[in-house]
């Protein structure tokens, strides 16, 4: 016996590209999280990194996020995603995962703003350090709203 209902495609929301990206929730957050993460990883290169270990880390997540999620970006306002159901598993997996990345790497980065408070040019480098701690854990928040828009539209 057919169905009479509508078909499960129709029902599915499409997929945004071209300007309608920037003006869909979910994928609006797309931009401002690449501004926060370029500003996290600007701000720790600049300071005299004193532990190598955890602001290395910290560099990883945010450049390697910063530069996946600008071809994301590039990859919705093209259209690649030709409205495929898989993209929005796909963008939810990595705003997920990157969300936990984030949030070890701001952890790691508060810790480092801690200890910069003591040696020698501390004044700046704390400074620095803290304003790199208030843009990860804002783009932490950023990744975290964007896995679970996704994951609740």
């Amino acid at each position: 016996m057919a169905s009479v209902g509508p078909s499960a495609a129709s029902t599915q929301p499409t997929l945004p590209s071209g300007a309608a990206v920037f003006k869909t929730i979910p994928y609006a957050f797309i931009l401002p999280e690449i501004l926060c993460g370029t500003w996290v990883w600007i701000l720790v290169a600049a300071t005299s990194v004193s532990l190598p270990l955890l602001q290395g880390w910290v560099m990883y997540v945010s450049l390697t996020s910063c530069l996946i999620s600008l071809l994301l970006l590039l990859s919705y306002v093209i259209g690649f995603h030709r409205n495929s159901e898989n993209w929005k598993v796909l963008d939810s997996l990595y705003h997920g995962t990157t969300a936990i990345l984030y949030m070890s790497a701001a952890v790691l980065q508060a810790n480092a703003t801690i200890n910069s408070e003591l040696g020698p040019n501390a004044p700046l480098n704390y400074q620095l350090n803290s304003a790199a701690s208030f843009f990860a854990f804002l783009t932490t928040f950023l990744y975290i709203l964007h896995a679970f828009s996704i994951y609740y539209q």
